[in-house]
């Protein structure tokens, strides 16, 4: 608002501040001017009141009254003079410049006798600035200015043939003289009315060029810093302030710029601070969700483990005597009966019963493997070549890439074997037609820079890539889950990558999979080159095999 604003304020104090000052000052010359225009005007009155004495006096020694009243009119036609008179000491008024009152009394009460006769005893003698005062004429238009002269009886008076006074009589009348005061004071209201002109512009001019220095000496530098202080406090820090000088405000600004710059910079590094642990949080997280999830896996397939060796001890024993007492009952028909078919028929999926139930029974037992290093890329290759023949049949080919340097590593090479195989053989079978397979070893190397407890171990990489169907994403979670298959019944019992998961875990690695529909499926298998448990761990695993 307006009202609020500092240069208004300073604008207005000021202007009423001068106001009142020019108009005090303007009052005070005036009144002064005008006093010593009425003291001048005085002694001109007195001057021309004592030039009537002294031009009639010898008139009026030789007893030439019509002379003297001849000088009076001569002296009253001048200019300003309103009225002059003698009176007489009884106050008759014995020559005046208007015929009309001559003859005519002057009270004692009346202007100009009344100074004389205050008291009972007239003066004799008045001061000369006594012997003048202003006031209104009759009319009440303007002012009129009243001296008088006394008229004295001096020596060579008295002793005139014709003097009608005593010597002992000191004043004989008094000389009037009435001056107008119209022009004097027309020309102070004129003088007066310049002189608040003149005042009423020197305050506009000064008004104004206070106000442009303030403007640009104290309102500007504090607009600047306002607005400054706005933009930060909604924000922005890129608003420098101007510099308009090398004053306080200057510096001020200079200061303030440079806590700007600061507070930008802090502010730069706690987002990059906030972004950082916001990304921290994040890796954390996933991980933490990743580490539960596996939780849930692992405890998962323990309860399985365990329901499965219970079931597995369960038909395990009617499976043998089946088997059995089949394989006895087979011996007694003949050869090529139809009774011979049967009893093929039922020991052949007896046996297959068995081997699923002992795989089940590898999977849920904790079995410690048999450990010590050997060659991944021996083992590989000797895997390969099960699976080689009935996937050419397919026209699937199998390409090795395996790193001539890869280290020896620290495991069960028959259990890795069976790893390998399960997933080629899953592999094979995702493949419908030609296509292609791709089993790469390598030297694992980390892709983080922040060292975790995967890298902090030597290990190494063994990848298995098909050209098959692909796993949908529904399934990607539960893919290490005994019993679960996609395959056709009697394609596939569920438990071959459950048993791999297990035996990866056994030997402190990890397994992975990416698996694009249509496109493919690629499992990383990472194993550490050296043992990851402690010598009381390995020495237990000897004693228990």
């Amino acid at each position: 608002m307006v009202k609020n604003n500092l240069k208004f304020k300073v604008s207005v104090y000021l202007f009423v501040a001068l106001s009142v000052a020019t108009v005090i000052t303007t009052l005070l010359f005036i009144k002064h001017r005008q006093d010593d225009m009425q003291a001048m005007v005085a002694g001109h009155v007195m001057q021309i009141a004592d030039m009537v004495v002294a031009s009639t006096r010898y008139t009026m020694l030789l007893n030439k009254r019509d002379i003297a009243e001849k000088i009076i009119e001569d002296v009253g036609r001048q200019k300003g003079i309103e009225r002059l008179r003698v009176i007489s000491k009884d106050g008759t008024i014995i020559h005046s410049n208007d015929k009309s009152e001559i003859g005519y009394s002057v009270e004692q009460q009346d202007e100009p006798c009344v100074r004389c006769h205050q008291t009972s005893e007239p003066l004799t003698r008045v001061a000369d600035d006594k012997r003048w005062q202003v006031f209104a004429n009759p009319a009440g238009t303007h002012r009129v200015l009243t001296s008088m002269h006394a008229i004295r009886n001096e020596p060579t008076c008295a002793s005139a043939s014709c003097h009608e006074h005593p010597a002992s009589q000191s004043v004989l009348g008094i000389v009037d003289v009435a001056y107008s005061l119209a022009e004097i004071d027309q020309s102070m209201r004129e003088h007066a009315l310049h002189i608040a002109a003149v005042s009423f512009a020197f305050i506009l001019m000064l008004s104004l060029s206070v106000g442009y220095l303030l403007q640009r000496m104290i309102y500007q530098p504090l607009k600047d810093l306002e607005t400054g202080a706005k933009k930060i406090s909604s924000g922005r820090f890129d608003h420098p302030i101007p510099v308009r000088s090398a004053d306080e405000f200057g510096r001020v600004a200079a200061s303030f710029n440079n806590m700007t710059a600061d507070l930008g910079r802090a502010r730069a590094e706690l987002n990059e601070l906030i972004e950082e642990l916001e990304s921290k949080v994040e890796e954390r997280s996933r991980e933490l969700l990743a580490a539960r999830a596996e939780v849930a896996q692992g405890e998962k397939l323990a309860s399985i483990g365990v329901l499965a060796a219970g079931i597995a001890h369960e038909l395990n024993n009617p499976l043998t005597g089946v088997l059995t007492f089949t394989s006895l009952m087979r011996k007694k028909v003949l050869e090529g009966s139809e009774d011979a078919e049967d009893l093929d028929l039922v020991i052949r999926e007896t046996k297959r019963c068995a081997s699923i139930i002992r795989r089940l029974l590898d999977f849920a037992r904790e079995k410690v493997p048999v450990k010590g290093f050997f060659n991944l890329n021996q083992v590989l290759e000797d895997t390969v070549r099960f699976v080689e023949r009935p996937a050419s049949l397919q026209k699937i080919v199998i390409t090795m890439d395996l790193d001539p340097d890869l280290p020896q590593i620290w495991g069960d090479a028959d259990l890795i074997k069976q790893v390998a195989l399960n997933i080629l053989v899953n592999a094979q079978q995702a493949i419908d037609g030609a296509g292609t397979i791709t089993v790469v070893t390598r030297t694992y190397v980390a892709k983080t820079s922040q060292p975790t407890e995967e890298t902090a171990t030597p290990m190494v990489e063994l990848a298995i890539k098909d050209t098959g169907c692909g796993i949908p994403e529904a399934n990607m979670q539960r893919i290490f889950d005994p019993f679960f298959t996609s395959k056709e019944v009697g394609k596939g019992t569920g438990l071959g990558l459950s048993v791999s998961y297990g035996i990866i875990k056994a030997h402190g690695g990890e397994i992975k999979v990416a698996s694009v529909v249509g496109q493919g499926t690629t499992f990383r298998i990472l194993l550490p080159i050296t043992s990851p448990f402690s010598e009381s761990e390995l020495s237990q695993g000897e004693k228990a095999q």
